[in-house]
């Protein structure tokens, strides 16, 4: 299975926002030593916990200071933008990292109200802006894109219920994760939606077959225990989030620890952990594989986070180790 890197550059207690941004940098970096295939960072505005507001400033970021890792979004959202200008940047993008850009599309809505009026967000056809960037990448589309790519920009879609047959009918891979891939060994949806975007796929030039990446929340520590405290920081801000509105910086395992939690805030966080995939190198490869034969996925895009920087490092190096040496492959699709 291809190994990759999301990072969303979470901001943390007592940190200013640009420290969040090149730490996402420096995590590159070490993603590359590492061997991880691609590194990936996403798109959210107006979130005190996510400085990562602007995916193909960041990635440009990212490629001055790395060689060969593929470099992708997880993604751009497409309602918040035209698709011209979205097609300009990462051809643009092309010109600091030709032939390792990878496009990761989504159409999730804004955080809150005001977030999305910003945003002028509007009812769009996710599938009709998907094709049309395909168009303008790859020169069909009635205006011809300048700058023109330095090699193919490789198009993937971050993949729900809808978006899953969208991809399929474009004929594009997907990144899929969340309650598509169940939680403790209960499949959910997962299973028969996975089944019918293979089913019903139409191979494009750019992706002959289907092909699924899972992303979830992983992390990997000497014990369960350690493991387990790694979660607490981002199962805490997700408890705040599903209950103030307000999703937060990180905080240290012990502010955590120390913070008075309300009966719902507790039953929050459990279920971001229990989404989650953190243990020992032996539990997380056991829980891999069973994800790997029920989705047949062909690349896992490890998104976890905790407050403390070593730790998630030592966690990324843990992982790579795990899954072995990681060759360079082709991109999805």
């Amino acid at each position: 299975m291809r190994l990759s890197l999301l990072d969303r550059s979470r901001t943390r207690a007592g940190e200013p926002d640009a420290a969040a941004l090149t730490g996402t940098v420096e995590r590159a970096v070490s993603a590359e030593r590492l061997g991880y295939e691609r590194f990936w960072v996403a798109e959210h505005h107006g979130v005190p916990g996510i400085a990562g507001a602007a995916p193909a400033v960041l990635l440009a970021a990212v490629a001055g200071r790395t060689t060969g890792i593929r470099l992708g979004s997880a993604g751009v959202m497409l309602p918040h933008h035209q698709p011209l200008v979205v097609a300009e940047q990462f051809a643009t993008l092309t010109a600091f990292a030709p032939g390792r850009v990878d496009l990761g599309l989504g159409r999730s809505p804004g955080f809150t109200p005001p977030v999305r009026r910003a945003l002028r967000e509007t009812e769009r056809d996710f599938a009709a802006d998907l094709a049309e960037v395909r168009a303008y990448l790859t020169g069909t589309a009635e205006i011809t894109l300048h700058p023109r790519a330095a090699g193919d920009v490789r198009l993937v879609v971050l993949a729900t219920g809808r978006g899953l047959e969208v991809a399929a009918e474009l004929g594009l891979p997907v990144v899929v994760g969340g309650p598509l891939l169940g939680v403790g060994g209960d499949p959910g949806p997962g299973r028969e939606a996975l089944a019918r975007y293979r089913r019903t796929y139409r191979p494009s030039a750019q992706a002959p077959g289907p092909e699924v990446a899972i992303s979830l929340d992983m992390l990997v520590a000497d014990t369960a225990a350690e493991a387990a405290d790694l979660l607490l920081p981002e199962a805490w801000a997700m408890a705040q989030a599903r209950t103030t509105g307000v999703f937060p910086p990180l905080e240290p395992v012990a502010a955590v620890r120390a913070a008075p939690m309300s009966g719902v805030q507790r039953r929050h966080g459990e279920r971001t952990a229990a989404a989650a995939v953190a243990g020992t190198a032996g539990q997380v490869a056991a829980r891999l594989a069973e994800l790997a034969e029920r989705t047949g996925a062909t690349e896992l895009v490890a998104a976890g986070s905790t407050f403390d920087r070593a730790a998630l490092a030592a966690s990324d190096e843990a992982l790579a180790r795990l899954l072995g040496a990681v060759p360079a492959h082709p991109p999805i699709g």
